[in-house]
């Protein structure tokens, strides 16, 4: 049987769950400053006004690039519950096979790329 206190905790933590997921959208309404000049309306860029123009080609080595980071930052949400459960014993051997695969096919993926020179800077 439920008691009536656990569903007042449930119904205050749904409260408080729902206002501070709204806090943050709505705080800036009412704390950001509204003054609008030339300068406001500028591209900024880490302190530094911009020259030219805001519209501008990159390269694609440069999204090339950002792929591969997230590639092995992905690889890391695999091979780290691999890492926490390898010292039970029971299935050591199968887990390294399968981890040795898992780092071998990435490997052979940064192989292919610096063969198509993605990793050579321009």
């Amino acid at each position: 049987m439920s008691n009536p206190t656990d569903y007042a905790f449930f119904g205050a933590l749904l409260v408080i769950g729902t206002v501070l997921g709204i806090a943050p959208v709505v705080a800036p309404l009412f704390l950001a400053p509204r003054s609008t000049g030339k300068k406001t309306r500028d591209t900024y860029e880490c302190g530094v006004d911009t020259e030219g123009g805001a519209w501008m080609r990159f390269d694609i080595s440069y999204y090339l690039f950002a792929l591969i980071f997230v590639v092995f930052e992905v690889d890391v949400l695999y091979i780290l519950p691999i890492a926490v459960i390898f010292d039970d014993g029971r299935y050591v051997w199968r887990d390294l096979i399968e981890l040795s695969l898992f780092i071998g096919i990435l490997f052979l993926a940064i192989i292919y790329a610096w063969r198509k020179g993605v990793l050579h800077w321009r």
